[in-house]
């Protein structure tokens, strides 16, 4: 069954390690047939949730109107959703946080996103894997709210600078988690 994925980056480097690993795993979802949508979080204007709870009012998921409103739809059509970004100071960088934050907004309208799948995509500078879950907890903590299964994690430490991850098999474990589609 061909499926629709979402795919949300939350790099400012677009040909950072992250990113490269999360165009493995879109190059080989699309190769088996799986329609992909990336969204680029640090190349898009999401502001923090403001906690109004005024979600879907005004007919958009966040009703101060920022890009979060191009992402949602696609979300709610969504059957998998995978979150690729790096580690920044031992948690989840801004640029995606944001995003994170307001999928709130289907909850705050009663919206029905159960039962889709979530995978991430993580990678860190230091060596010591424990390190990642500064990023790994808080979305398989956010997957269980929501009602989303794990469909897996590419979790690589150990990588910097632009192109580490091409000493690593990041880039290979990201397109083999296109199988648990």
């Amino acid at each position: 069954m061909n499926k629709k994925v979402v795919v949300i980056t939350g790099s400012p480097r677009k040909n950072g390690n992250s990113a490269a690993m999360a165009e493995a795993f879109i190059k080989a979802a699309e190769e088996k047939g799986h329609t992909v949508t990336r969204f680029d979080a640090a190349m898009m204007n999401v502001g923090g949730c403001h906690a109004c709870e005024t979600c879907f009012k005004s007919g958009k998921a966040c009703s101060f109107d920022d890009d979060f409103n191009t992402i949602a739809p696609h979300i709610l059509e969504a059957d998998d959703i995978v979150i690729a970004m790096p580690v920044y100071w031992y948690s989840i960088p801004g640029q995606i946080k944001n995003v994170i934050d307001k999928i709130y907004s289907f909850c705050v309208a009663g919206k029905d996103v159960a039962g889709k799948g979530c995978g991430l995509i993580a990678c860190c500078e230091e060596e010591d894997m424990t390190v990642l879950d500064g990023v790994r907890m808080p979305l398989e903590r956010s997957a269980a709210l929501l009602k989303w299964h794990m469909i897996g994690e590419v979790l690589i430490p150990g990588v910097l600078n632009t192109g580490d991850i091409e000493k690593t098999d990041g880039c290979r474990q990201a397109a083999e988690l296109a199988e648990n589609l």
